[in-house]
């Protein structure tokens, strides 16, 4: 993602207060074609990281921005860290609550570490079209 629209981080009381319409909460089990409904009429997508060794939200996010074509606020929740942030950033993920404990500071230092990357990302990537292999 370009540095203009970088991953915004939050903290749980700034989560709890950011209210912005309808959202969807997915248990990272769950499969986003099965709500593709819910997501369209959505404004934020929340997708859960139970532990930080579970990384089913990330192909959840791939799923809800590639075929879905979810351009809200797409959140990720739970045992967020800061060494998780640039693959979510780069998986689709437009916000992350950090976990209690992670400082904003630290965070930001990880997604500023790398400039670039030799594959393409969900958000340069082009759009999903059907009949596409992914």
């Amino acid at each position: 993602m370009n540095p203009t629209s970088r991953l915004r981080l939050l903290s749980a009381a700034a989560h709890a207060a950011d209210d912005r319409g309808s959202v969807v909460v997915l248990t990272n089990d769950a499969d986003p074609l099965d709500h593709r409904d819910a997501i369209a009429n959505a404004a934020r997508v929340e997708l859960q990281f139970p532990q930080f060794t579970d990384g089913r939200a990330y192909s959840q996010a791939y799923l809800i921005r590639r075929r879905l074509r979810f351009a809200g606020d797409l959140r990720a929740l739970g045992d967020v860290l800061a060494d998780q942030l640039i693959q979510m950033e780069r998986t689709g993920f437009s916000s992350a609550v950090l976990k209690d404990g992670i400082a904003p500071e630290d965070a930001r230092r990880q997604l500023d570490r790398f400039g670039a990357f030799y594959q393409a990302d969900v958000v340069r990537d082009a759009p999903y079209r059907a009949g596409d292999a992914d």
